[in-house]
C-alpha cells in the first residue's frame, strides 16, 4: 500500500508496460532536452512516491556511445489531467 508522501517499491515493475513506457518517455525527453542519442534498455529499479499523482522514481539502462550506462529518472504523472513530465534525468556515477 502506497503511503502519501512516502517513497515504496514498485511492486512487478518488472513484467510492467506502464513502467517500460515511463522509462521510455524519460530518455527520449532527456534525448530532447539534452540533444543526446541515448538508447533505452531495460529498468533496473522502479519506485513510487504518492503526491498530487505519483512521482515515479525509476533506474534505467540505456546505451550511450555503445556503452552500458545507468540512469535514474524521476517522472511526475497524473493520469487525470493527461499529464506527464520529466522531473529529474542523472547518471549513475
Amino acid at each position: 500500500m502506497a503511503r502519501v508522501g512516502g517513497v515504496d517499491d514498485s511492486v512487478g515493475f518488472q513484467n510492467s508496460v506502464e513502467i517500460d513506457e515511463l522509462a521510455i518517455f524519460a530518455v527520449n525527453e532527456h534525448n530532447t532536452k539534452e540533444n543526446t542519442l541515448l538508447e533505452f534498455s531495460r529498468v533496473v529499479s522502479a519506485k513510487e512516491q504518492v503526491v498530487a499523482g505519483k512521482i515515479h522514481h525509476l533506474t534505467v539502462e540505456v546505451m550511450e556511445a555503445g556503452k552500458m550506462m545507468v540512469y535514474e529518472a524521476s517522472v511526475w504523472v497524473k493520469t487525470w489531467e493527461n499529464f506527464k513530465e520529466l522531473q529529474t534525468f542523472k547518471k549513475v556515477e
